[in-house]
């Protein structure tokens, strides 16, 4: 059994806390069990290192990206303050583009690059069109924001064509960057378009996206 699979009941346990914290507005239970779940899954990460069958550049790239979301995760505890969203954006941007990075290099370019760019790029056009109302001064960062986690996801579904990669780590990654996606989907249609009671739920997806990324760190043949 992969060491990187024994956080994971701890994790499950933190990320359910979590939830239920922001339901009840137990705000000072957030900021401790929000960067608490990152950094388990920052640990996964890194315990792949101890496998024998490691891909030290594919640890690096995704532990990165993983700090980044953790600065990230913490920026957007604030969503009163429109600064710290920003912040949260940025960072957010950066652990995309270190995902994207470290993707593309271990990754590979085929056909099928067509066909998934451009089913992103409808996905894309569709929710801007549906949000763009209610962007107000941050409509050119959430388009950049945009463009930046669609190059992630496409890239990431590029390792399913790579030879670097076991059939099951590409899923993973594949799976995974999808899941990041939809759960920044639900954030910004609450923010931006309709509010909805239920999108705390969306932190489920985001810690499943993350933490397959990070456990694929481990099955590499």
């Amino acid at each position: 059994m992969k060491i990187a699979l024994y956080p994971i009941p701890v994790l499950i346990a933190t990320v359910l806390w979590l939830i239920w914290a922001e339901f009840r507005g137990r705000q000072r239970q957030v900021y401790i069990a929000k960067p608490l779940s990152t950094l388990i899954v920052i640990a996964v990460a890194m315990l792949s290192l101890l496998e024998p069958t490691r891909n030290p550049l594919y640890t690096a790239g995704v532990t990165v990206g993983l700090f980044f979301s953790l600065g990230g995760d913490v920026a957007l505890m604030f969503p009163e303050r429109p600064k710290a969203f920003l912040v949260g954006l940025v960072l957010f941007l950066l652990a995309h583009i270190a995902y994207t990075v470290v993707f593309t290099t271990l990754g590979r370019f085929s056909p099928w690059d067509v066909l998934s760019a451009l089913l992103l790029l409808a996905a894309g056009v569709g929710f801007y069109r549906l949000i763009r109302a209610g962007l107000g001064p941050l409509k050119g960062p959430v388009i950049g924001y945009m463009l930046v986690i669609s190059v992630m996801v496409h890239r990431a579904v590029s390792t399913l064509a790579s030879p670097l990669f076991t059939t099951g780590a590409a899923a993973m990654i594949a799976a995974g960057a999808l899941l990041f996606y939809l759960s920044d989907v639900i954030l910004a249609a609450n923010r931006f378009w309709r509010p909805w009671k239920y999108h705390h739920w969306s932190l489920a997806l985001y810690y499943s996206g993350q933490l397959l990324l990070a456990l694929a760190a481990s099955f590499f043949s």
